[in-house]
């Protein structure tokens, strides 16, 4: 490199930044949002943010693994290191081509993300990156590396020093520095370093083989063995404290053939397909269970109709209620969660917020109802794919022990969205129809984000993979495993046609070098590197645009609701598929559903019967009914049941006395008098047609229905009163929030506002200017000046358009720099172009601190 390359390098992070342009300062706010809240005011505010220990960890945990491990392999490098040296910690002697061809991509990620600076021969990784990864005692390197050869005898005696050299076969020195850096020289010479090894006792080198990928550290007793003996006197190892050793670094290098990792992962591993189905059976079969789940949220919220469960006191539903919910979903109790969170998250339940608080379904939900099943379908597919409640961790425990509740508080998953659309996302990747191992997905999630945790069991993200992979089947976005046509439009991806993820399990571009053969399957390593970035936020269009078009998808796939039934003649009727809405809801009144699946049988029943004459029907509105909506005639057995029942019914009349029975037919009343099964009812006559009752008319109505009688209530003018189901209804409630994963990311206009924010700000604290009689500026700081030579200065500026540095301090005492060029100059105003702010604005004289000219060359 040449001299003048040298003069331009930069010194600092700041500097970095400053040279970078703004499509790469664009990538690095995108890559890290958290650097722009708030705005930072210039360069070297971003510089000093881009390095804070909480800003750093969080790009840490978001690097893939290869790239993480360049970043450790440049925390144990000199420092600064030079592009070949940090390629060598990763490709090891051997010269790994897969390490070589993914490198320069990693280093670019690094560079993008502001975790690396300068040029190729001057590489740095910032400060607290460095920290971070960089091996101490208390904190050991990734790598398993210990210190060096230099910082392990920081604290050794000179002369201890020249008898390693000499035990080394090196010649002695005068000074502790260059016998330091003569021990470096041996150990980082490869050939001399192979005549030493090759000298050393076989129970030596055993001893190194246990150091040599970590941890470095040993102990020793005060009199070590002679093959400890041996590896002390020649420094291969070095003690760091009483009773312990360390290998150092450069011996650990030598050993490993130059490599930093034992296992350097370039490549991210396939996702290894586990079935392979029919398109066609896939989409049909996610269809079918798509279907189903649209049924399991009204069968769900038909069941809190008329008021849910109660909420706990510190919220959520109780493990008796979710029992309950599952027994009458006829679903495990997990499955059962799942659904009522899918329910809550689409916003279609609710507490109701009263004295005695309930869940219910909220008016959202009348309006899902009426809604195509397709549409009602992408309404609970895009709220389960953007929530952050997971169901999955219910039933667990908090970190104070206490019980994750369905619907209760702290069930929230910040990492939930991102990995569901990672996980359909190599989902797409695939060949059409293929499902995929779990095991494989969940290795290729970890190799994405190597920082958040080991491949375990027990780690979330791997949870969340698993539970994915289980809901996205339950809700139907996949069949069989698969992804299905809706699911892949729902995500926003295209067919996969070449199956590429079979053979490579990158999920990204597929091929193979131009011209290799089938012996030679290099990938291309610059489309096999880098894993798909997060998902960026799509826009309200784009989300609406998607939903249509899995809509259209899904929408031929799904059974067309039928508008008949088949009446039996053991008082059942049979629904051979879906029914239209308003069929199915007069159905629910009329019979009891007596079993499910792929058809639907219903009960004829004198309380089902009853229950439709007390909605107001007629017997005459009932045979219509059933003669309208039968394929089949409608058996006598049925017909009778309803005349009898109608016969029966509001033959006796109950009020509010406390109660009371009315009936014409004096003997009926008798009958219910010598009933032994009416004395709980406490009756008695008050004329020959009425009987008064203690207890209240609801009791009296069901006591003297489980009697055998229909009676009907009456209204205080003796009008029959018509009882229709009570649909309870929370307010108007909206979806519950995700929680985010920290700051969203920015969109382009937020972009370009920000980094022009960041040009004139640092453009104003870094303009060279003259320094004013009153108090030489500096950079840095704010400029000074009496009143009356800010004005005076300021209605110069205006006749001959200069531009201006001022100081400034606004409403909230908050004090800035800024350059104008003052256009007008009245009232104690000065209207100006402010070039920090990029637009024409008014501040008040009074709160500019001072002012100065622009130096010449910038003026």
């Amino acid at each position: 490199m040449s001299s003048d390359e040298k003069q331009v390098a930069p010194r600092s992070l700041a500097e970095a930044l400053r040279a970078k342009d703004d499509g790469s300062l664009a990538a690095l706010l995108r890559a890290r949002p958290d650097l722009i809240t708030p705005v930072p005011t210039d360069l070297t505010q971003l510089a000093t943010r881009a390095g804070t220990r909480a800003s750093v960890i969080r790009a840490l945990e978001r690097l893939d693994r290869f790239t993480l491990q360049t970043a450790e392999a440049l925390a144990v490098a000199p420092e600064p290191a030079d592009r070949g040296t940090l390629l060598a910690l990763l490709a090891g002697d051997e010269n790994d081509p897969a390490v070589v061809g993914a490198f320069p991509h990693a280093l670019a990620a690094l560079r993008e993300q502001a975790l690396v600076w300068g040029p190729d021969d001057r590489l740095r990784l910032v400060r607290t990156a460095r920290e971070l990864l960089a091996p101490s005692p208390q904190h050991p390197s990734p790598t398993g590396l210990g210190p060096t050869v230099a910082e392990a005898t920081s604290g050794m005696s000179p002369g201890r020093i020249q008898e390693i050299l000499t035990a080394a076969g090196l010649p002695t020195t005068h000074d502790a520095v260059s016998a330091v850096a003569s021990l470096t020289g041996l150990f980082t010479d490869r050939a001399r370093m192979a005549d030493l090894l090759g000298a050393a006792p076989p129970d030596s080198l055993d001893v190194l083989s246990r150091l040599v990928w970590g941890p470095p550290y040993g102990q020793v007793t005060a009199d070590p063995a002679s093959r400890l003996r041996w590896l002390l006197d020649r420094g291969l190892l070095l003690p760091t404290a009483p009773g312990t050793v360390v290998l150092p670094r450069e011996v650990a290098l030598h050993l490993r053939a130059g490599r930093a990792h034992r296992d350097t992962q370039p490549l991210p591993p396939a996702v290894e397909p586990a079935a392979t189905h029919r398109p066609q059976v896939v989409d049909t079969t996610a269809a079918g269970q798509a279907y189903t789940s649209l049924a399991t949220i009204e069968e769900l919220l038909k069941d809190w109709d008329e008021g849910g469960p109660t909420v706990l006191r510190a919220g959520g539903l109780s493990v008796r209620d979710l029992k309950r919910t599952a027994v009458a979903l006829d679903v495990p109790e997990p499955v059962a969660a799942f659904w009522v969170e899918l329910a809550y998250a689409a916003g279609l339940l609710a507490s109701d917020g009263e004295a005695d608080e309930r869940y219910a379904a909220t008016p959202a939900y009348d309006e899902w109802l009426e809604l195509p099943a397709a549409a009602r379908w992408t309404r609970l597919a895009t709220a389960w794919l953007s929530a952050t409640r997971t169901a999955g961790v219910i039933g667990g425990r908090d970190a104070k022990e206490r019980t994750l509740s369905a619907l209760g508080p702290g069930i929230d998953r910040s990492a939930a969205p991102e990995v569901r659309h990672r996980v359909l996302t190599l989902l797409a990747a695939l060949p059409e129809g293929a499902s995929a191992s779990p095991d494989s997905l969940v290795a290729r999630l970890h190799w994405e984000r190597a920082l958040r945790g080991a491949a375990s069991s027990d780690d979330l993200r791997a949870r969340l993979a698993r539970w994915t992979l289980s809901e996205a089947e339950s809700l139907g976005i996949t069949g069989r495993g698969a992804l299905s046509a809706h699911g892949r439009a729902l995500i926003g991806a295209q067919p996969s046609a070449a199956a590429p993820e079979a053979r490579t399990g990158t999920g990204m571009e597929p091929g193979t070098e131009p011209g290799s053969g089938p012996g030679d399957k290099l990938p291309v390593h610059h489309h096999r590197h880098h894993p798909a970035p997060p998902p960026q936020p799509r826009s309200a269009a784009e989300l609406a645009s998607a939903a249509a078009r899995a809509d259209k998808l899904l929408a031929p796939l799904l059974p067309e609701p039928l508008d008949h039934v088949l009446l039996q003649a053991d008082l059942t009727a049979v629904a051979p598929g879906p029914l239209q809405r308003p069929l199915a809801d007069t159905l629910d009144v009329l019979a009891d559903v007596e079993s499910k699946g792929g058809a639907t049988v219903y009960r004829f029943t004198p309380g089902s019967v009853r229950r439709a004459l007390d909605a107001g029907r007629s017997a005459s509105d009932l045979h219509a009914f059933l003669s309208e909506h039968s394929r089949t005639p409608v058996p006598q057995p049925l017909t009778y049941l309803i005349d009898d029942v109608a016969r029966r019914h509001g033959h006796l009349r109950i009020g509010s006395a406390s109660a009371y029975v009315r009936c014409d037919d004096d003997a009926l009343l008798n009958e219910i008098i010598a009933d032994k099964r009416s004395q709980g009812l406490r009756l008695r006559r008050l004329a020959p047609t009425v009987l008064a009752a203690q207890a209240d008319p609801a009791t009296l109505l069901e006591g003297l229905r489980s009697m055998g009688f229909a009676p009907a209530a009456e209204s205080a003018e003796g009008d029959v009163l018509i009882t229709r189901a009570h649909a309870h209804r929370t307010p108007p409630r909206t979806a519950p929030e995700p929680v985010p994963d920290g700051p969203p990311s920015p969109d382009t206009t937020l972009l370009g506002a920000a980094i022009r924010a960041i040009r004139a700000g640092d453009l104003a604290s870094t303009t060279p200017h003259k320094p004013t009689a009153a108090a030489p500026g500096r950079n840095g700081t704010l400029p000074r000046t009496t009143s009356a030579e800010t004005l005076a200065t300021m209605q110069a500026a205006v006749l001959t358009g200069d531009t201006l540095w001022i100081g400034y301090v606004n409403a909230e005492g908050s004090a800035s720099q800024r350059v104008i060029a003052p256009i007008k100059v009245e009232g104690g105003f000065v209207t100006a172009y402010d070039h920090t702010a990029d637009e024409v604005r008014t501040y008040p004289l009074h709160r500019v601190t001072g002012v100065a000219e622009l130096a010449d060359e910038q003026a």
